[in-house]
């Protein structure tokens, strides 16, 4: 009686499986891409595509004149807040150019959605890689290229989309997850402990992980006036007077980051910080438990920042959003500028640790760059990743950072000023650059 009824309730599950992938929601079809005019900065002979996908995210794709069977498909850096415009595809593949003069095709999406959103930015990246194979070309293998922030989408597709991908890229990448963005509230709170212009005190007062209100009309040029007011950073160090002085040297000593930095982590942490709390409903970082050290006084700055403790579920939303496990099913292959001041180097101790968690520390392999640029390093320095990650998945021969720096004086012919690759660099963890929490 009992394997009667074992049988039937397996027999009932199988049959239920059956029903559900018989029902399973398929893709909704894709309208091919058309034919269009290659942007400036595209290799001469290439093929140029473009496309608005079923989710209404515009795309761009580049064939180079000489394919290699590779297919290359980049996630951007930004965020970019406010509505996604199809120009920036152009603005992507002027800088990435080097994919396409390599001979690999390259496709590229600007995301449904602008501001904090990378579960659907990932979606939007497997979609335009679908786009590809079912209307342009059958590649011989896929990659996937995280630059910046894309990286952190990088990573979601990655997970997401399993099969989709034989390869992934990440350059100068957001891999720390949330803690990442830690330090800008650090910088939000010590920068109005010590201009208190933002907001002024005759302004309405909110917390300061708002980044700014909703309803608020604050603008770039006016954020910079007031920063400009406080700090003086539009002026030569030497033109400033000894209070403006002395409050750049507490930031840059206690946050960390160089003073050309200041304006553009404060925007961050305004702007930005704005969008991601509008999706998650109030705070996902908080400096409740921080301790800042490093300035003049640490006891006054301590006792005078202001304090806030992150909304758990708020916490959750994000990383939901936002996180990754470490789990790939391909070769990763990381690199990162050793004096990057917009995503720190550190953060790339974390992808270390969570694939080496996730039993996936046999697919990374990770090398750094002499170098303080967190954009672009030169035409040099990514054909030897490419080559290397290619290698990896067509040979077996996994890379070495020695190796790295071999090839792309090999590919290059290069001199030791075009290929910077640190081979021996030991990077440190997270917690050694932004305090945690």
């Amino acid at each position: 009686m009992k394997a009667t009824i074992r049988s039937t309730l397996l027999l009932g599950g199988t049959l239920a499986l059956l029903a559900g992938c018989a029902t399973a929601p398929s893709h909704p079809p894709e309208v091919a891409p058309q034919a269009a005019a290659c942007p400036e900065g595209v290799p001469a002979g290439a093929r140029c595509l473009r496309g608005q996908d079923s989710a209404k995210a515009h795309y761009l794709i580049v064939m180079p004149a000489q394919w290699s069977g590779v297919l290359v498909v980049h996630a951007h850096g930004g965020p970019s807040l406010g509505e996604p415009k199809a120009s920036r595809a152009d603005e992507d593949i002027k800088r990435w150019a080097i994919t396409v003069s390599q001979g690999h095709a390259w496709a590229g999406s600007v995301f449904r959605q602008g501001g904090f959103a990378v579960t659907t930015a990932a979606e939007d990246t497997d979609r335009v890689r679908r786009i590809f194979v079912d209307h342009v070309a059958k590649p011989r293998r896929t990659l996937l290229h995280g630059q910046s922030w894309g990286a952190m989408v990088a990573t979601k597709a990655a997970e997401l989309f399993p099969q989709s991908w034989e390869g992934m890229l990440l350059t100068s990448g957001v891999v720390a997850g949330p803690t990442t963005y830690d330090f800008r509230l650090d910088l939000r709170v010590i920068y109005q402990y010590l201009c208190n212009n933002h907001p002024r005190s005759d302004e309405a007062q909110y917390p300061l992980w708002m980044g700014l209100p909703a309803d608020s009309k604050l603008s770039n040029a006016d954020l910079t006036a007031r920063m400009n007011d406080c700090l003086g950073l539009n002026k030569p160090a030497a033109q400033r007077t000894p209070e403006q002085a002395r409050r750049v040297r507490t930031i840059t000593d206690v946050v960390r980051i160089p003073e050309n930095a200041i304006i553009g982590h404060l925007r961050w942490g305004t702007f930005t910080l704005r969008d991601v709390i509008q999706r998650t409903g109030t705070s996902p970082f908080g400096n409740d438990n921080v301790r800042y050290t490093g300035s003049d006084d640490d006891a006054a700055l301590n006792a005078g920042v202001r304090r806030y403790r992150a909304d758990p579920a708020a916490a959750a939303r994000f990383a939901a959003d936002v996180d990754y496990t470490g789990r790939f099913a391909m070769p990763v292959l990381a690199a990162h500028a050793i004096n990057d001041s917009t995503v720190f180097v550190e953060g790339s101790d974390t992808l270390r640790q969570r694939m080496a968690a996730a039993g996936r520390a046999a697919r990374l392999v990770q090398t750094f760059v002499d170098s303080n640029q967190h954009s672009y390093w030169g035409d040099a320095m990514y054909p030897p990743l490419f080559e290397a990650l290619l290698n990896w998945i067509d040979k077996d021969e996994k890379p070495t950072p020695d190796g790295i720096a071999a090839l792309c004086r090999t590919l290059r012919a290069a001199t030791p000023a075009d290929c910077r690759f640190v081979p021996d660099y030991a990077v440190k963890p997270l917690a050694s650059r932004i305090p945690p929490r």
